[in-house]
């Protein structure tokens, strides 16, 4: 299949902390990224998303950008202590004004707003009363949703309650190679329940307080992986089922909790909770950049612990101290992914298989080092010739119809990213965007891949 399925959505996406800069303007409040960064020797060169791409400031020029690219949506999430500073409390109204402009201006331009609540700027003042493993601040997220809801439920085309809710519980608990930078596997599953218990509030909140009609979903980063059966399925377990048979299916697996049970007796869990996860879903969001292999390790050689995913620091992976993550195959991507477009579409079947429910590619993307060449004739006299990305973007296009043609229901394509932006522990070092930005000078360019993506959009067929 080389066309788009009707109907099929083709967008860009951003988060807030990686783009909007703007970090101490109209009463935002500090997030743990704010403060992760800030924290000398834990991001690369000690690069800050204060400034990031000005987005905020910009946003004008970015959304005459989206359309200029023929972008049917564009996937933005909204920073939580630009609206409660400290998490909790009235509104901040100069946030809201700035998200009612943007999608205002994304109405504009008749591209669809997409909106996620969570993209891992907890404010501080919740990190500092217990964060995630906390229970409260799943209540005070159901809060801040329908605050936010109450305000753009009117015009906002897609909610996502959280984006890679892994991330947000291994990364940020377990290994502290992400915000807030804590080390304590226990508390690692309990935020890992309390996101989950999160995601079905602010569904809830947000269907009491929405006028208009979106779709509703949750967006996961999928692990998808090849190895030995045992380790499989204990990470499989940790990275995918803990995750989507709450949300989907209701309780926890059997044997995660079985797989974990010398680091927690999940007796945060609570009566009713597991109902108030598993609300009615619109859309799966699927997240996918890359596999992973892994096996049983032997306990005598040195662990192998790098999974080519989002982290490096202590192990992200509660109750699973015996699997180990050897190389993969290339090529690789400048984060070190391995490039494997099979792999998404072998995701998206799977999920098709198992679970019914409609799919969206909500980020597939790549890091590549671009180089900044004379062009006379481009805008400004530049250009990016980002022929590595240009082939990966194309080939995860065509793995994405591939599964569709196969029978999966999946309704849209988002790469990941619009813009170069702060890549979390990377900083400033890798690249993301199909538009360049200078940091210096906040200087757009399009790149290749920019050109090629507004081809696919205006054609609706693969170049």
């Amino acid at each position: 299949m080389s066309a788009l399925p009707e109907g099929f959505v083709l967008g860009s996406a951003t988060a807030s902390y990686q783009v909007e800069g703007a970090a101490r303007e109209d009463g935002r409040g500090p997030s743990i990224w704010d403060t992760y960064s800030h924290t000398p020797g834990l991001v690369w060169n000690g690069d800050t998303g204060d400034v990031a791409c000005d987005h905020y400031d910009r946003y004008e020029q970015d959304l005459d950008i989206m359309a200029e690219l023929g972008l049917d949506a564009y996937r933005f999430s909204i920073a939580w202590p630009r609206i409660q500073p400290t998490g909790r409390g009235e509104p901040n109204l100069a946030g809201l004004d700035f998200y009612d402009r943007l999608v205002d201006g994304l109405l504009e331009r008749r591209i669809r707003p997409v909106a996620t609540l969570y993209h891992w700027d907890l404010p501080q003042a919740l990190e500092d009363a217990g964060g995630w493993p906390a229970r409260d601040t799943a209540l005070a997220f159901a809060d801040y949703a329908a605050i936010v809801g109450r305000r753009l439920g009117d015009r906002v085309g897609m909610w996502t309650t959280l984006n890679e809710p892994w991330c947000s519980a291994y990364l940020g608990y377990a290994s502290g190679a992400h915000a807030p930078g804590r080390r304590e596997p226990a508390a690692a599953l309990a935020a890992v329940h309390h996101l989950n218990l999160a995601h079905g509030l602010s569904l809830q909140a947000l269907r009491s307080v929405v006028t208009g009609t979106p779709d509703y979903s949750a967006t996961l980063n999928f692990h998808v992986l090849r190895g030995e059966d045992d380790a499989v399925r204990q990470i499989d377990g940790l990275a995918n089922r803990v995750f989507l048979q709450p949300m989907l299916e209701g309780g926890y697996p059997e044997d995660v909790l079985a797989d974990t049970a010398a680091v927690s007796d999940w007796s945060f869990v609570r009566d009713g909770d597991v109902e108030t996860i598993r609300q009615p879903i619109d859309v799966l969001g699927v997240n996918y950049y890359s596999t992973a292999r892994v096996r049983v390790w032997d306990g005598v050689s040195e662990r192998l612990t790098a999974d080519g995913h989002k982290g490096v620091g202590a192990s992200p992976w509660p109750g699973a101290e015996r699997v180990e993550f050897p190389p993969q195959p290339g090529p690789y991507t400048e984060m070190g992914w391995n490039i494997e477009p099979a792999g998404l579409t072998e995701l998206l079947l799977r999920l098709h298989r198992d679970h019914g429910v409609p799919l969206m590619v909500t980020e597939n993307g790549a890091a590549f080092a671009d180089e900044v060449v004379p062009d006379p004739t481009r805008p400004g006299g530049k250009a990016v010739h980002d022929e590595q990305r240009v082939a990966y973007v194309r080939d995860h296009v065509a793995a994405v119809l591939d599964a569709a043609e196969q029978g999966a229901d999946v309704r849209g394509y988002f790469v990941w990213s619009l813009l170069d932006n702060f890549e979390w522990g990377y900083g400033y070092s890798k690249r993301f965007g199909i538009v360049r930005v200078d940091y210096e000078t906040q200087e757009r360019i399009l790149k290749d891949s920019a050109l090629w993506f507004a081809e696919l959009a205006r054609t609706r067929r693969l170049p």
